[in-house]
């Protein structure tokens, strides 16, 4: 089946850094989203998506394709240097992941590179999760959170979680248990659903701005990284108070103090749409700079 989907750059929007549990094989993009092996590509960039094994809707939904991406580079594009990240990697979309998987997904990647993430993420799901084909090639669901917080701790260090563990384990229960309802967020302003996202086991500022911007649907979420920092510093250290930047030069890391500066300076130069700009400029210092 096919769908107009322009402007979607699906390469891009896969391999940037959002979302973990997808692999190309030839021109096909696998991906399990809501139980359901997604399989789909494009014959040319910004061009219909061609997908199997889900509804128009769902995927409408998840690549964000009703996100009008003209208004967002116009509202974003306040500079030479975004402009150059808009055009190199137009098309480039948010997806709307599943909050749950989405959130054990952050406490994972905490101070880790994107393969080991997907490393820890594959190992979960194929210890936990149900297997599935489609194409001959083996698919597991991801675990429920009724699974993860019934695993033990030995059982989730064994898929490469180190001291994560614990913290998944908590929040799984937290969340299994009904104490913590991750949907009802959506109905909350941006702040006070931080605010409440960070009572959770491994959850910090940053964790909690990559939840609300990947997975529930808060545009204006800005998170910041090692590489967002340096987008900061390199590009828009003029817009930031002199000693905050010369203290950000020597820093090897982020206080909680500096990450709410730098996260309060994206949300207010970029706006209601600053998690797109984060996404494309550090998308852009990754590979480009």
């Amino acid at each position: 089946m096919k769908l107009n989907c322009a402007p979607l750059n699906l390469d891009v929007t896969l391999c940037c850094g959002q979302v973990f549990r997808w692999t190309k094989k030839q021109d096909w993009w696998y991906g399990v989203a809501k139980n359901k092996i997604l399989k789909v590509r494009q014959a040319d960039v910004n061009t219909e998506l061609e997908y199997e094994n889900q509804d128009e809707t769902f995927l409408k939904n998840y690549f964000g394709l009703e996100d009008d991406l003209q208004e967002i580079s116009a509202k974003i594009g306040k500079d030479p240097h975004i402009r150059k990240a808009l055009q190199q990697f137009y098309g480039l979309r948010i997806i709307r992941q599943d909050p749950w998987e989405c959130l054990i997904s952050y406490i994972c990647a905490t101070y880790k590179n994107i393969p080991a993430i997907n490393h820890m993420l594959n190992n979960l799901s194929r210890k936990f999760g149900q297997k599935t084909t489609l194409d001959e090639t083996e698919f597991y669901t991801f675990p429920t959170p009724k699974q993860l917080a019934n695993a033990t701790n030995q059982d989730l260090t064994a898929c490469g979680l180190g001291y994560r563990a614990k913290y998944v384990k908590w929040t799984s229960k937290r969340i299994f248990e009904n104490t913590f309802e991750l949907e009802s967020l959506r109905q909350l302003p941006c702040e006070q659903a931080k605010k409440a996202l960070c009572t959770l086991p491994g959850v910090g500022p940053k964790v909690a701005d990559c939840i609300l911007l990947f997975s529930l649907e808060k545009l204006e979420a800005f998170p910041v990284d090692r590489w967002v920092e340096r987008v900061i510093l390199n590009h828009y250290a003029q817009q930031i108070p002199t000693e905050l930047a010369q203290k950000l030069a020597t820093n090897t890391g982020l206080n909680d103090s500096q990450y709410k500066k730098l996260n309060a300076f994206g949300r207010q130069y970029f706006g209601e749409y600053a998690g797109y700009a984060q996404e494309y400029l550090y998308h852009y210092e990754r590979l480009i700079t």
